[in-house]
């Protein structure tokens, strides 16, 4: 069983990466934007003078929340992605971390920031 991925695997994965990360940047940037640029009259759509109906404001406020968490998830998504990107870098890309065994490359075609093997994520996530 080989132990690497030819140059030519390891470009198809970069250029998936590099895709999903464009991807995962622009729904970020855009969840920011609508949540942290809206007032909270905004958010609510209630541009009147009227004060706000408490259970009006929690909603509002817990899908800001929910929002900005979204958004750090993604960013959390985004440092998984740069791992991979420096593994591609440093010849290790593919490599599972835990057995040393080449993931499938179906795997990383579905996951293409996996670190480990099916049977190693199986044994993790046992545990």
């Amino acid at each position: 069983m080989k132990k690497k991925l030819t140059k030519q695997e390891l470009v198809e994965f970069k250029k998936l990466l590099i895709k999903i990360k464009d991807k995962v940047v622009d729904d970020i940037k855009h969840i920011s934007e609508d949540t942290l640029k809206k007032s909270q009259k905004e958010a609510s759509g209630d541009i009147s003078g009227y004060t706000y109906h408490m259970a009006d404001v929690a909603t509002d406020t817990y899908d800001r929340e929910f929002s900005l968490s979204l958004a750090s998830n993604g960013r959390q998504f985004l440092y998984e992605l740069e791992d991979a990107f420096k593994k591609i870098e440093e010849g290790t890309y593919g490599t599972c971390e835990d057995c040393k065994v080449l993931i499938s490359k179906t795997r990383l075609r579905a996951v293409p920031f996996a670190k480990l093997c099916v049977k190693c994520q199986e044994k993790r996530e046992k545990k």
